[in-house]
């Protein structure tokens, strides 16, 4: 089934597709889900012939843009390419999977269809699409961050669906586990605090006056739900996009106000801080974060583990507040209200041990799909070492790398996808 519905608006015309596909694939008995892909294209080349490209949103568990303007990569692909904005199973205006949806579920029956909304599923999601888009026509892949992975669980299982391959700050280790992803992670992070301090120095005692407010206070945020210490420092997980880097010093200097009883937290601040810290809109991304790295062994709360190496990020050391990035801890699925429902099934897949493999080695080292990845020196979230390292078992992958652009850079500038497309033309 397709259901297509058209309009238009200044800079694009849209066709939204809605498909049914199973949940299982390759499961006869599987029940349907749907999945939702916004079709865009240039007013005036509705009816041209283009090629398309696909693109594989960051996450896990991150719907699709929602295209506000046609700037930076997206007014840059519309120039050549008919896009598809997908929504990835469990996602946007794809089947969603979230406490709601779930609750009539047992902790097993969840952590099983939770299982199944990885790369792996995603990527015969997007073949299905395409066969019945296009047919036998190959189309183009960008994947930005957790997108890249997903280009590369395509290259191991379906390449004949692919014309070429564009990546953006999204090529995972092939081979590690998750602990190796971490123990190089949090180095990368305490480098990004060290930039934001050196350039807001005011704000190592303010963010310390903030931790020791929240442990001696019940501050609740505007939903009701309590702001701790550790929920307060994750707010480094901003660090990493060019684009948010300073919105952490944007609210610390509105966090006190004058109370009947000496300084409180401001509304303005606790605001602020919710729309970071919280899951309500993007629960996946918790639920499935370590898992979009294990093939065959188990996480284990890896970046929980982990983390114990690094006694910087203890904060009953006092002193300056390190700030984390991209981890997932157990003790969320205690604080967020989105999170407490799935509580039992993230444990559960935290301690699943028989993933599928996400890549095939000996597929991609006979590639001959043109494949350029932008790999971002300084990237917070993605290892330049691991990803430079998995390039090299692609045959025929170019990178580009540079310190120009934080994670984000394809959303920055158009410059970024016309190199990666240059790069695959031979051109660059």
């Amino acid at each position: 089934m397709s259901v297509v519905t058209t309009y238009r608006r200044p800079g694009l015309v849209a066709r939204d597709h809605v498909f049914r596909v199973p949940l299982r694939h390759g499961d006869p008995e599987s029940p349907e889900i749907e999945v939702f892909g916004r079709e865009v294209v240039a007013p005036g080349k509705e009816d041209d012939r283009l090629p398309w490209l696909v693109y594989f949103q960051g996450g896990p568990g991150g719907k699709a843009e929602r295209p506000l303007s046609t700037s930076a990569w997206l007014g840059r692909a519309l120039r050549d390419h008919r896009v598809l904005l997908l929504d990835q199973r469990g996602t946007g205006r794809s089947t969603p999977a979230n406490r709601t949806t779930l609750a009539g579920m047992g902790p097993r029956e969840q952590a099983e269809h939770l299982g199944l909304l990885r790369a792996d599923s995603i990527v015969r999601d997007a073949e299905v699409l395409r066969e019945r888009l296009i047919g036998e026509e190959p189309w183009s892949v960008l994947g930005q961050s957790f997108g890249g992975f997903c280009a590369l669980t395509y290259l191991s299982t379906a390449p004949h669906g692919l014309r070429q391959v564009l990546i953006t700050g999204g090529i995972p280790t092939l081979t590690g586990h998750a602990d190796d992803v971490y123990r190089a992670a949090y180095p990368r992070v305490l480098a990004k605090n060290d930039a934001y301090y050196a350039r807001y120095p005011g704000d190592v005692d303010l963010a310390r006056r903030v931790v020791d407010h929240l442990a001696e206070h019940d501050v609740r945020m505007p939903t009701g739900e309590r702001l701790t210490p550790e929920r307060f420092q994750t707010l480094g997980i901003q660090f990493g996009q060019g684009a948010r880097f300073d919105a952490l010093h944007y609210l610390l200097e509105e966090a006190f106000v004058p109370g009947p009883r000496g300084p409180e937290l401001s509304d303005t601040f606790l605001r602020g801080v919710d729309a970071v810290v919280s899951f309500a809109e993007r629960p996946l991304y918790a639920v499935l974060h370590e898992s979009i790295y294990c093939q065959g062994g188990a996480s284990r709360w890896s970046a929980h583990r982990v983390r114990g190496e690094f006694d910087r990020f203890d904060l009953s050391r006092g002193g300056r507040v390190e700030f984390t990035g991209e981890m997932i801890y157990p003790w969320m699925f205690e604080q967020d209200p989105a999170l407490v429902p799935l509580r039992e099934a993230a444990d559960l897949l935290a301690h699943r041990r028989d993933w599928p493999a996400l890549y095939d080695l000996d597929r991609l080292a006979r590639n001959d799909v043109p494949v350029a990845a932008a790999v971002y020196h300084d990237d917070m979230y993605v290892d330049r070492d691991q990803a430079l390292e998995s390039a090299g078992r692609v045959r025929g992958a170019r990178t580009w790398v540079t310190n120009e652009y934080e994670h984000d850079g394809v959303k920055a500038s158009p410059a970024v996808l016309d190199r990666l497309l240059a790069m695959n033309r031979g051109d660059a």
